[in-house]
């Protein structure tokens, strides 16, 4: 196994002992039941312990030299220029970053990629220490119930969705440029919404307008 840039020499002792102390470290982090990786800079795998190798059903030998990102899927786009960033300005913190992927069981798994950036002094590329926790599958998002509005407040709805003005809507409804007003503010204060620009789009999210007709109508 490649011995990896932040791990300097023991003090006080030579080359031997230095192999000695990363053996240990290894057979430590075997125990450890925390997925963990060490990953060059640029994405290959210097150490994986065995709980990282056994997601993917392999020997952590299996997985030295590979790029880290054929395994995992990056679900954060932000997490890369984060750490570029972090790398050119010296900075040492943690970056956490979604992740996902298929284990040997198959099935897509989702986690929270913990990322510590390690070296010896700050001049030096570090090393990218990583740690990985599953989470839930995040839940797609599922309809909420349907708004109740009156036949009037759909109508109104509807209208403002084709573009009408107020006097326009106020014509086709039967009412004065006031009562749609009216119906209007009272829309927008039960659905806590700016504008009706915002009533159309909240209209459109809980059925009450039918989607993919043209021109819109009440569902």
């Amino acid at each position: 196994m490649p011995p990896t840039a932040g791990c300097g020499p023991v003090p006080g002792g030579g080359q031997d002992a230095a192999v000695v102390w990363r053996n240990r470290a290894l057979r430590l982090l075997d125990h450890v039941p925390l997925p963990i990786a060490v990953v060059e800079f640029g994405g290959r795998v210097l150490i994986v312990n065995r709980a990282m190798a056994a997601e993917f059903g392999l020997l952590p030998g299996q997985l030295h030299h590979r790029k880290i990102l054929e395994f995992f899927t990056l679900r954060d786009s932000d997490t890369l220029q984060a750490l570029a960033d972090a790398v050119r300005l010296h900075r040492r913190s943690q970056y956490p970053a979604r992740v996902s992927w298929t284990p040997v069981g198959g099935g897509e798994r989702y986690g929270e990629m913990t990322v510590d950036l390690v070296a010896d002094t700050p001049e030096q590329t570090p090393n990218l220490l990583l740690s990985l926790r599953t989470v839930e599958a995040p839940r797609e998002a599922s309809p909420g119930p349907r708004a109740e509005v009156s036949p009037v407040e759909a109508r109104i709805l509807a209208a403002a969705a084709r573009g009408a003005t107020t006097a326009q809507i106020a014509r086709e409804i039967g009412l004065t440029a006031d009562g749609v007003n009216y119906h209007l503010a009272r829309l927008s204060r039960r659905w806590r919404v700016p504008n009706r620009t915002a009533l159309v789009a909240r209209a459109y999210a809980t059925g009450v307008l039918a989607a993919g007709t043209w021109p819109p109508e009440p569902a």
